[in-house]
Parts: structure tokens; sequence; C-alpha cells
């Protein structure tokens, strides 16, 4: 992203302190078996964007909260974004071979240990919320509540399910935006909700969040469609073309590519527009979803 320069230290402040505190959380070898605790590592490192504990870290913030409150469900939501990943590219899946550059888990350490290091990511992710010393018992159950919806068989799960499902049928685009709503937008959804609730936003506050978070989520996949048709592999880390080789469902081939991006374009207004009772506080969010459409990674 191409931020103006006090938005981009603010952007840089916030992945530093994700790192440093992943760093913290992720087991040791002493702690787990040590394939266990080299294939969680392997799966979140190199560190990408780190976009969703960005997010939940930023939405803390524009509610008026402590960033550092939201610091445990920012980990876990990228536990659980990371886990999804893994479970997505393994051969009963997308069977993808690349991810940021290198290869997949299930290619550096074979596919049962993948599936156990995923499985332990998505473990801890509720775990770090539940042991976090700086929430109230009521802060956990709601952050606990909104990432289990994300994560489960009404969201991610289903949205994944629908899009195996789809390879090689025709789709139209209501169904195609309920199944991008589950695969992306609800995860989305959920980093800015569960920093909100962080910060003990209102529910005006939660329900513009929620608003923010469906629209921009939608917005990305889109654009993330956009890119495996158009996009540069060395700057994506993966292959492009994939989706139409396996015969995957895309805003692509749903809408054609312009009119993919000019709907990527409209989500991006709604998310803007849903950033209104925040004010100047919520610049952040804003910048993020400009900057979104002309990403190339």
């Amino acid at each position: 992203m191409s931020l103006p320069p006090a938005l981009e230290k603010r952007l840089s402040e916030k992945r530093r302190l994700i790192e440093e505190a992943i760093e913290r959380l992720l087991p040791s070898a002493a702690e787990t078996p040590e394939a266990i605790a080299r294939g969680m590592r392997y799966a979140l490192m190199p560190p990408g964007k780190r976009l969703r504990p960005v997010l939940c870290l930023a939405a803390c913030e524009a509610a008026g909260g402590d960033e550092t409150l939201a610091i445990a469900p920012a980990c876990a939501v990228e536990f659980v974004h990371t886990f999804s990943l893994v479970h997505d590219d393994l051969p009963a899946m997308d069977d993808d071979e690349l991810r940021r550059g290198r290869p997949t888990l299930h290619k550096a350490i074979g596919e049962g240990m993948a599936i156990l290091a995923s499985d332990a990511l998505l473990s801890l992710s509720f775990g770090v919320i539940a042991n976090d010393e700086r929430l109230t018992d009521e802060q956990k159950a709601k952050i606990i509540r909104e990432l289990a919806w994300a994560s489960g068989h009404t969201a991610l799960v289903a949205g994944q399910a629908m899009d195996l499902g789809a390879e090689g049928a025709a789709v139209d685009a209501a169904v195609l935006e309920r199944m991008h709503e589950g695969k992306t937008a609800a995860l989305m959804t959920a980093s800015v909700v569960m920093g909100g609730i962080a910060a003990n936003a209102t529910a005006d506050q939660l329900e513009a969040l929620r608003t923010y978070g469906r629209h921009f989520g939608l917005a990305f996949q889109i654009v993330d469609d956009v890119l495996d048709v158009v996009g540069d592999e060395a700057k994506l880390g993966k292959h492009v073309g994939a989706d139409e080789a396996r015969g995957k469902v895309t805003a692509v081939a749903v809408h054609g590519l312009d009119g993919a991006r000019a709907l990527a374009a409209q989500h991006v207004e709604k998310a803007l527009a849903a950033l209104g009772p925040f004010g100047e506080d919520g610049a952040l969010l804003a910048a993020i979803a400009q900057e979104m459409l002309g990403r190339e990674s």
C-alpha cells in the first residue's frame, strides 16, 4: 500500500506490534512437537501484509480504544486466516504449490503435518483470546463468538464449500456474492468488529464496522479475482490463471474484467460511507480501503 506518510507510519507501527505479539504467542519446540512448531511458524512467516490484524487494531483505534487491547484478537484472526490458507492450498482443495513466493506448507513439510500445524493455529487463536488478561470476560465472550461465527459453518467453511462445489458450474451474481461473503468478507468483518469490541464500541459503531468489513471483504475478493487474471506472479507470490484453469467461479467469470473492477469500486465506496460515524478517527480504515483497489499483491 502507498499511504500518506503519517498514515503509513501508523500502519507500520501496527504491523510491528503484531509481529512482536505473534513471536511471543507462537509455541516453541519445547512446548509441542518440533515439526508442529516449525510448521506453524513456516505458515506465518515470512509475514504477509497482516491485513486482518491491522484492520482489527485500526478499528479499535477508530472506536476510541487503546489499540494494544486488540492485540490478542488481531493475532487470533491472523492465526485463523493462516489456518484457512493452509487448508485451501491442500491437494484436496486448490492444490496450490506456491504461497507468498515459496512452497506451500504441505509441500514443505508434508500433508499430514501441514494439516496438524494449521489445526494447532486454529486452536491457538481461541486460546490467545481466552488467556488475555486485559480483556474483560464479557469482551472475551463477544470476541470469541464473533471469531467462531466468521470461521465456522455459516461463514468461512460455508464459503469454501460453495467454492469447491461451484467448480465448473454456472453460478449467478447473487450466489457468487454469498460465496465471497463467507470465504473472505466474514473474516474481514470479524477483524474490525473484534477491534471494536476491544474498544467497548457502541452498538451503532459496531454496526458501522460490520458494514465496512462486509463491503471491504467483498471488494478485496473481487480484486483478488482480477489479479488472478492480470496480476504479476512475482508480486503476487503465486501462479496467476489458476482459477480459470481449475474452473473456479470468480467475479471476472461472472461480471467480466471491467465489470468486476467497477463492482469492487462500488463496494469500496460503501465501505467508506460506513465510516461516517468515526470522522477523522476512521482515516486509516478509509485509506486502507481506498488503496486496496490498486493493490498488486
